[in-house]
């Protein structure tokens, strides 16, 4: 690989649409090309944020870590973030945090091998290894460990999608 990059992005803005409905929006702070015969990739050392959209058009999916890393080749396209990576399914209200988490485009499929928590309505899980469906709505812990929470919600309690909602907060 070559030492500098081929390309370099400031503020970096990505938008997916799929006729003409939002999938998929992409933010960085900077974008680092690399490329050569056989393989390419782009760095995210300022980290970034994906926001992923449902077949309404709805934000379901949040993905915020301190780096990535997106490498091509002719055989296969990985995206691995790593530092702090925090997955948030905004519908399902669950949120998963890890170092390391992949994403492959293909299988449609995000995992990890790391430690990682899982906190959702219904509780608190934590253990080693995910594999979940690219939109996080079935993230399953591989190796769970044996100790866990529950959380007991009052039955009066209003959950409010802060990410969908139109119009003011209630206070």
């Amino acid at each position: 690989m070559d030492e500098s990059p081929v390309q370099t992005l400031d503020s970096m803005f990505l938008v997916q649409t799929e006729n003409g409905m939002l999938k998929m929006r992409v933010e960085a702070g900077v974008m680092e090309r690399y490329s050569n015969d056989t393989m390419s990739y782009e760095l995210f050392p300022k980290g970034l944020s994906v926001f992923a959209y449902n077949d309404d058009g709805l934000l379901e999916t949040t993905v915020r870590s301190d780096n990535a890393r997106h490498e091509t080749t002719d055989e296969e396209e990985i995206w691995k973030a790593y530092g702090h990576v925090v997955v948030r399914n905004v519908i399902n209200m669950e949120t998963m945090e890890t170092d390391t988490l992949y994403w492959d485009r293909a299988e449609k499929e995000i995992y990890t091998d790391c430690y990682v928590k899982l906190f959702s309505p219904k509780g608190y899980m934590q253990g080693f290894g995910l594999r979940s469906d690219e939109m996080a709505r079935r993230s399953v812990i591989e190796r769970p460990f044996n100790s866990y929470g529950v959380v007991v919600s009052d039955t009066a309690s209003v959950i409010v999608d802060t990410a969908n909602l139109i119009g003011p907060l209630p206070k």
